[in-house]
C-alpha cells in the first residue's frame, strides 16, 4: 500500500479528493488529513514521511510552502490549488504535478501516473509550465446534480446564484429550484466566467442576470436580490463592494 497524506483546509474538495483516490487505486492508504500549517508541521516533526503528498497552497493558517519552512519533506508531492501563481514556487519541492481545483479526474489519474513512473515536472522549464496551466481554459457549461438515485444537468446560464449553507454548497435556478452539489464555493468560483458571475462573499456567488434589485445598506455596503430564491441577506462585502459596482457596469 502506497502510504498518502492529504493537507487540504476545505472539507468538501478533501473528500473529494480521498472519493476519486478510492476509486482510481484501492493500493492508496489515506493516513491523515490536515487543514492547517501548524498541525501538518507536528505531525512531519512526530511521525515518518508519507510516500506521497497531496497539497493545497493556501491553507487555513497561511500558505503550504511555510511547511517546508519548519520542517524537512522530501516525499513527492502534488499539489492542489486554485491558484496558478504559485506554479514556479512549486517548482522548488520535490513535485510530482500541479493540479488546478476542481481536480479532473483524468488529471489526477495522469499525476498518479507520474508519481509511479517518478515523471517530476521540475524536467520541463517553468514557462513551459505557465503556459499548460493557461492552455484552453473554458468555463463551465453545465453542473450534474443529484436526484436520489437519479442525476440531472443543469446549464450553468440557468443558475440564478451558488451559495454555501451548513458546510455545503447549493446552487438555484431561474425556476426557483434548489440542487446540492458536490464542490466548495470556491472550486465553483474558478470554473464560472467572471464576466456573468461575481462572488460577492464568502457564502455567494451571484449571476448577472438573476439581480432583481441592488439595495443600498448599512455602512455602504449593498443588499442583492436574486430572483426566485428564498435568500434574503445576500449583503455585498464591504472590500468588494468597489469591484461589484465596476462588475456591473
Amino acid at each position: 500500500m502506497t502510504k498518502v497524506l492529504i493537507i487540504e483546509d476545505e472539507q468538501l474538495a478533501a473528500d473529494r479528493l480521498i472519493r476519486m483516490l478510492g476509486e482510481i487505486d484501492s493500493g492508496l492508504e489515506i493516513i491523515e488529513h490536515f487543514d492547517s500549517v501548524k498541525t501538518s508541521v507536528e505531525w512531519f516533526k512526530n511521525n515518518p514521511e508519507p510516500q506521497l503528498l497531496f497539497l493545497d497552497i493556501q491553507l487555513s493558517d497561511g500558505l503550504s510552502f511555510e511547511i517546508y519552512d519548519e520542517v524537512q519533506v522530501e516525499c513527492p508531492v502534488i499539489f492542489t490549488t486554485a491558484y496558478d501563481q504559485y506554479a514556479l514556487q512549486a517548482f522548488k519541492t520535490n513535485s510530482v504535478d500541479y493540479l488546478l481545483k476542481p481536480i479532473v479526474r483524468e488529471d489526477l489519474e495522469a499525476a498518479l501516473e507520474k508519481f509511479r513512473n517518478r515523471q517530476l515536472p521540475g524536467l520541463l522549464n517553468p514557462s513551459a509550465l505557465m503556459e499548460l496551466l493557461h492552455q484552453g481554459k473554458k468555463y463551465k457549461e453545465r453542473f450534474v446534480v443529484k436526484l436520489g438515485e437519479h442525476l440531472k444537468s443543469i446549464n450553468t446560464a440557468d443558475v440564478n446564484l451558488f451559495y454555501s449553507e451548513n458546510k455545503a454548497t447549493y446552487l438555484t435556478t431561474t425556476e426557483g429550484k434548489k440542487y446540492l452539489l458536490d464542490y466548495s464555493l470556491s472550486e465553483i468560483e474558478h470554473l464560472l466566467d467572471p464576466e456573468q458571475f461575481f462572488r460577492i462573499n464568502r457564502a455567494a456567488i451571484v449571476h448577472r442576470t438573476g439581480i432583481s434589485d441592488i439595495i443600498s445598506y448599512s455602512n455602504s455596503r449593498l443588499k442583492v436580490i436574486i430572483e426566485k430564491t428564498d435568500i434574503n441577506d445576500l449583503v455585498v462585502a464591504r472590500d468588494r463592494v468597489n469591484d461589484f459596482k465596476g462588475w456591473l457596469e
